[in-house]
């Protein structure tokens, strides 16, 4: 993986760590019965087996951990046929500039714009749009040529000047403008018909990667968007479909592009299918039966239990095919280190001693899906690391209660309780039936302590957002302790950067740092150590100096926690069976692609089989 990022002005960013607001479920209720006595036992035995966990070792993974392998597939595919794809939400709109683009948004968008950068199969990040990028060495200015004979829906040919004329659009776009600060892009230019240069301000080793995500990445005709509320319904790319209709929380219609550039290796035009029609199902069992029943043919889910029943129902007879996927993706939570008591560190860590991430997982139906979460990155990953595993605070259920007791009987206590009385915490999720499930297996520990006092809310996922993100008082957000997912398969720094840089301005004058302000830092932790880490880890395209740097960056999440986790979220297009491709698709080149990490298809090379 190669990626990057430091910047400077994050004032509107409202991108990437917006794509996940969950710990991962579905709608069961296993896990319920797994109460705080059970895990206080649990914390007995290990104590008496003088460790509180084991953790997994380098390349672990859970037994039902069971990636679908990208493959090369040799032979022809066969063209047309129309789909219908469940999505676990509404996408809020289609504009890659302007709108927060989760899971369901990519899966939609995906099908309209074309990207500059895609991953390959091991994760490097390849042109696709692009036939060519390039650095000078410093990592200050980077050049790309794009493919020629492309063209946007509407006819109009795809120029360098295309490219460069959304610049000042992207800039001022609710995610653009955080992209461009997080990526310190201050110039796009065109240098040719095709040929394009992107200037910033500081170096990034790995500027390609935000031209892989949505913001920066996704091609759009620049004069169709200069009125945003009209592309937003009739939007322009040069994408492999065109959108025919859009009937919001209800149905998402494309159609194939007929004009389409990418021909494959056999001599065929893409996409292969005729249309796509994206359906919003926010319940994760309606979602399912809908793909058993034949309403749709596809289920898109980042939850474990929804995995365990499509697996149950494909062993049972079902005529379904999983294309799985887990990856860095990792569910949690965090704690608002702004707001009293989770300001104080005895509090965080105490709470993370309590929190038994088996039973939580059990809840949650991953049991032999997924392993605990210890840091950003999976045990399969380049970037993870056995020192930060080892020192991640396990379930100590003696450990938590003595951490928060010497804070509960603390005269100077942070939030103007008298000693000894219990904290009071609210705990949030939206509302899933097993993210309530996993809820009420922290409360009940919670409560067991005698320390706590936890008031249990659900909102929906948008709310939830939201609620994180803060109001009148600015981006410091009025939630204590929050349910969320982290990470992706993108470069660390995409996700790492926005999540702890300065909270707010005042932390961000303190620190020397004025302007630099982070709505995405959702936990609201900040250190200047980890901030200089980070920033170093953009100067370099060395892997093992990268490593190091990201390395002491989880052991200082490790050490103050202001994020915790639960498991490696296990993510799944659940489809039909006579439904392939998303596996193998390929680079204009024939390179392999990257498959489909977080349940995002590259539906235009999806087909069906004709028996």
């Amino acid at each position: 993986m190669k990626q990057t990022s430091l910047f400077k002005l994050l004032a509107l960013l409202l991108t990437l760590a917006l794509a996940a607001a969950a710990c991962g479920g579905d709608d069961g209720d296993d896990g319920v019965d797994a109460g705080a006595d059970d895990m206080a036992d649990d914390a007995d035995d290990a104590a008496d087996d003088g460790d509180s966990a084991d953790t997994p070792e380098a390349g672990e993974e859970a037994e039902g951990d069971v990636d679908t392998e990208v493959e090369v597939v040799d032979e022809s595919r066969p063209t047309g046929g129309d789909i219908a794809v469940g999505l676990e939400a509404e996408t809020t709109g289609l504009r890659p500039w302007e709108d927060t683009c989760s899971s369901p948004c990519y899966n939609i968008l995906i099908t309209l714009f074309d990207k500059l950068v895609e991953q390959d199969a091991e994760g490097n990040y390849v042109p696709y749009l692009l036939e060519s990028i390039s650095s000078n060495d410093d990592f200050t200015v980077w050049s790309g040529s794009l493919r020629s004979g492309v063209v946007f829906h509407n006819g109009d040919p795809l120029t360098a000047q295309s490219i460069a004329d959304m610049f000042p659009i992207q800039a001022v776009g609710a995610t653009g403008a955080g992209s461009v600060s997080a990526a310190n892009l201050v110039e796009v230019n065109a240098t040719g018909e095709l040929s394009v240069e992107w200037v910033l301000s500081r170096g990034s080793a790995a500027f390609p990667a935000y031209l892989s995500r949505a913001a920066l990445g996704m091609v759009f005709h620049p004069e169709a968007a200069a009125d945003i509320e009209a592309f937003n319904e009739n939007p322009i790319g040069t994408g492999p479909f065109v959108l025919e209709s859009r009937d919001l929380d209800n149905e998402t219609v494309v159609v194939r592009n007929p004009n389409y550039w990418f021909v494959d290796r056999f001599g065929t035009q893409l996409p292969y299918l005729d249309s796509v029609a994206f359906r919003p199902i926010p319940d994760e069992g309606t979602r399912l039966d809908a793909t058993l029943s034949g309403t749709t043919d596809v289920a898109q889910t980042l939850r474990q239990g929804t995995i365990r029943d499509a697996r149950a129902a494909r062993d049972g007879g079902a005529d379904l095919f999983l294309f799985e996927f887990q990856g860095n993706n990792v569910g949690g939570g965090m704690y608002n280190v702004l707001v009293p008591p989770f300001d104080d560190v005895r509090v965080r860590r105490g709470l993370v001693h309590l929190n038994s991430q088996e039973n939580v997982i059990e809840a949650l139906g991953g049991t032999g899906i997924s392993l605990p979460g210890t840091q950003f990155f999976s045990p399969d990953s380049p970037w993870w690391s056995q020192k930060v595993a080892d020192a991640w605070p396990q379930f100590d259920f003696a450990k938590g209660v003595e951490l928060l007791t010497e804070y509960v009987n603390d005269p100077a206590r942070s939030d103007g309780k008298a000693a000894g009385e219990p904290i009071d915490i609210e705990l949030s999720c939206p509302p899933d039936p097993t993210l309530i499930a996993a809820q009420q297996v922290v409360e009940q520990v919670y409560t067991e302590s005698g320390l706590v006092n936890a008031t249990l809310t659900n909102y929906d996922q948008q709310t939830h957002i939201g609620y994180a993100l803060g109001g009148d008082n600015g981006f410091v957000g009025s939630h204590g302790q929050h349910c969320w997912r982290f990470s992706s398969e993108d470069d660390p720094s995409l996700i790492l950067d926005s999540q702890f840089a300065p909270p707010t301005a005042e932390i961000a004058a303190a620190n020397g740092l004025d302007g630099i302000v982070s709505p995405l830092n959702f936990s609201n932790y900040f250190s200047l150590e980890m901030f200089n880490n980070l920033q170093a880890a953009t100067q370099t395209n060395v892997f093992e100096e990268r490593f190091a740097l990201y390395e002491a960056v989880m052991m200082e999440i490790a050490e103050q926690v202001p994020v915790y986790y639960a498991g490696h979220t296990a993510t799944a297009l659940i489809v039909h069976s006579s439904i392939k491709g998303l596996n193998s698709w390929e680079f204009p080149d024939g390179i392999l692609g990257v498959g489909h990490p977080s349940a995002v298809g590259r539906w235009a090379q999806a087909w069906i089989t004709v028996e």
